[in-house]
């Protein structure tokens, strides 16, 4: 099938930058949100971020205005899915929430529309039940920042069809990105490997055994990553972590996914990384220097 029509919703960091994605190459699409204020931050974080491209000279100014062009925003999300060829939902990582999404997106979108969720970890075989097309539905999940993140993981649900699967494979290099198909088990591939991972880190500094510096440092210089551990998880967001890791442990069974007390302790006192300015770091707005947390020196 031709994939021409896209709406996305949900226009936070994951939301815009699929958004702003799909623009770039040429699709039509609705950008959906129940917040106004909200539509208007992505906007204004997409103009930004493809006038950063033209200065980097990866697109020209008239490859950025034509994906402005591209993009309407939208607070009704039954008008969002009328003409959609393929929707993907960009909400925050809630299985409520997500549900209840996709049944109404099931009332409103097309017959042949496709239904994407860019969920981390949440299971493509539950969200595709509450539904009466779930042949039609996959799992879309990019890697943040969107826009610069080559890999997208396709994740085929227990009913999701080889030709939507195909279809949403070829698209996904349309958009410039690498597509890796995968099954619907608790955390993909993608945070199966990294969640337990960060997870571990937090024991070492919750037992410890290092600092935060020391055990980023160790993982930067001694693996080759280009971020360490404790400063991924405070970009991704603790909460996000915890999140993920509960839905692993949950769904696997296995005592090795449950997440750290130390990570939970964090999310409760609402240090969540990046986003609320305290994780592991401090933050200070305009700078990029981290700056170990007062609770760790």
């Amino acid at each position: 099938m031709k994939i021409k029509n896209v709406t996305v919703i949900g226009a936070g960091t994951m939301g815009n930058g699929i958004a702003q994605v799909f623009a770039t190459y040429g699709f039509d699409v609705f950008l959906c949100d129940i917040s106004a204020p909200a539509l208007e931050r992505a906007m204004k974080t997409i103009s930004a971020n493809l006038d950063r491209m033209v200065k980097k000279e990866t697109i020209t100014q008239e490859v950025a205005n034509t994906a402005l062009g591209n993009i309407t925003t939208i607070t009704d999300m039954k008008a969002a899915a009328h003409n959609a060829d393929l929707i993907v939902e960009a909400a925050t990582e809630n299985i409520d929430i997500k549900l209840d999404i996709f049944r109404n997106l099931d009332s409103e979108a097309p017959e042949h529309c496709i239904l994407a969720s860019n969920t981390s970890s949440i299971s493509i075989t539950k969200i595709a039940a509450v539904t009466q097309r779930p042949e039609q539905v996959i799992g879309m999940h990019f890697m943040n920042p969107v826009p610069v993140m080559k890999l997208v993981e396709v994740i085929r649900g227990y009913s999701t069809s080889d030709s939507v699967t195909k279809a949403v494979m070829e698209m996904s290099q349309t958009l410039g990105k690498v597509p890796v198909e995968v099954n619907d088990y608790p955390g993909f591939v993608a945070n199966r490997i990294l969640m337990p991972m960060i997870n571990e880190a937090v024991y070492t500094l919750f037992e410890g055994i290092a600092g935060v510096n020391e055990i980023d440092t160790v993982m930067k210089l001694g693996m080759a990553h280009p971020m360490g551990p404790l400063a991924l998880a405070d970009f991704i967001g603790l909460d996000v972590c915890a999140s993920i890791l509960q839905i692993m442990h949950e769904g696997l069974g296995n005592p090795k996914y449950a997440p750290c007390p130390l990570l939970i302790n964090m999310v409760t006192a609402g240090k969540l990384g990046r986003k609320t300015g305290e994780g592991f770091y401090s933050y200070t707005e305009g700078s990029k220097e981290l700056i170990v947390s007062s609770k760790f020196l």
